[in-house]
């Protein structure tokens, strides 16, 4: 284990205590349109007055029932050295700044074409909610970054790495210990038996890999799944569906993917999908992200969210190109839900999925439907 050139930052998760004697109009840019001392406030009274904190971006919960933000620190990276992989695998680490037995969430990212988004530096409308409400959320990069450049590299795993993505997400609970002690004020602050994994697009079929979804390694045919039973809880969020089912100008580039199957994949897991997450890139069949649910075994419960795309409103970064349905209400709700569910799953006694999902159906205009089976 070592540790190279980190960053370590303070993000408030609260918001502020007084009204803002700012004009807020549409005429006054809420962030710089106006300045500091103008309403006779120092710099940082200004700041906290000027957000709301009902529509803070990263801790904002569209509603649905949260505990009480708290601020977030966050440190990179965390180096593990991997016998056999061409780099360390790095890990950024995002925490509450109080509390203890903190639970943990393995945050898997997707095979975007954003340079920097699909690696530990994307996914912060997610990353900074999670930590700021009571988790330990640890991003690994994957080899599939694209600012690494080995998406073309002459090996079988390339260019989705799947082998490797599954395998990192293992070698970070073998490796809890040693991320705890690294990062500053970390130590004896985690559960290393609580421990969840998390992954959006490709990174939900990593997930999958950890939960008995298999796939066939092209360069020796053998079987590629297991079920991890380290991870308590699973979440699959925009995944692929059934290898049978991935179209030519997909499966050309992405062989790997041509096998994936769900028959193994026992463990409970939640699959997330957006009504409109559909590309004939990738499948003639529309529901074909909703395979991990309906082609695995029971038991399993489906979160579909309606009108939204493969990036759920932009759950990968704040104000990503990449994003076809931009919309923070709907990031908002995401990722209330998906803690709610992951609180529930980790401690059996927490009522937070069962009041999420209550507030869900309540609705006058719920954002999406839960089913399970």
């Amino acid at each position: 284990m070592s540790v190279a050139a980190p960053h370590h930052f303070l993000s408030h998760g609260s918001g502020p205590s007084r009204t803002c004697r700012c004009d807020h109009s549409r005429a006054a840019a809420p962030w710089t349109g106006h300045a500091p001392g103008r309403c006779g406030t120092t710099k940082k009274e200004h700041f906290m007055e000027c957000i709301d904190p009902a529509k803070d971006p990263s801790t904002f919960a569209a509603g649905f029932p949260t505990t009480s933000p708290t601020p977030v620190t966050s440190y990179q990276p965390v180096l593990i050295d991997v016998p056999g992989r061409p780099i360390p695998l790095a890990v950024r680490v995002s925490a509450p700044a109080v509390g203890s037995d903190l639970p943990v969430i393995v945050l898997s990212h997707g095979h975007g074409p954003s340079t920097f988004v699909s690696s530990f530096y994307g996914y912060g409308p997610m990353v900074n909610f999670w930590a700021a409400h009571g988790f330990v959320v640890i991003q690994p990069t994957h080899l599939d970054a694209t600012f690494l450049g080995l998406r073309e590299a002459d090996d079988p795993d390339a260019p989705l790495y799947l082998k490797s993505r599954a395998e990192d997400l293992r070698r970070i609970v073998d490796h809890l210990d040693d991320i705890e002690r690294t990062v500053p004020g970390l130590a004896g602050r985690l559960d290393a038996g609580r421990v969840a994994a998390v992954g959006h697009s490709a990174g939900g079929h990593t997930v999958g890999l950890i939960s008995g979804q298999t796939i066939t390694d092209t360069s020796d045919g053998s079987t590629v799944g297991i079920v991890d039973g380290r991870f308590g809880a699973r979440v699959m969020i925009a995944a692929p569906g059934c290898g049978e089912d991935l179209n030519g100008p997909a499966a050309q580039p992405y062989v790997a993917l041509t096998s994936t199957n769900f028959d193994g994949m026992t463990p409970k897991v939640l699959v997330v999908v957006g009504e409109k997450d559909w590309h004939p890139y990738f499948s003639d069949r529309q529901d074909w992200r909703s395979d991990p649910y309906t082609a695995a075994p029971a038991p399993k419960t489906r979160l579909e969210i309606f009108d939204a795309e493969h990036g759920l409103g932009g759950i990968s970064t704040f104000d990503a190109a990449e994003t076809t349905d931009e919309n923070p209400d709907r990031v908002a709700a995401v990722r209330a839900l998906i803690w709610a569910y992951l609180r529930s799953e980790l401690y059996p006694e927490d009522p937070a999925w069962a009041q999420a999902t209550a507030a869900l159906a309540g609705s006058t205009a719920p954002i999406g439907r839960v089913e399970s089976k």
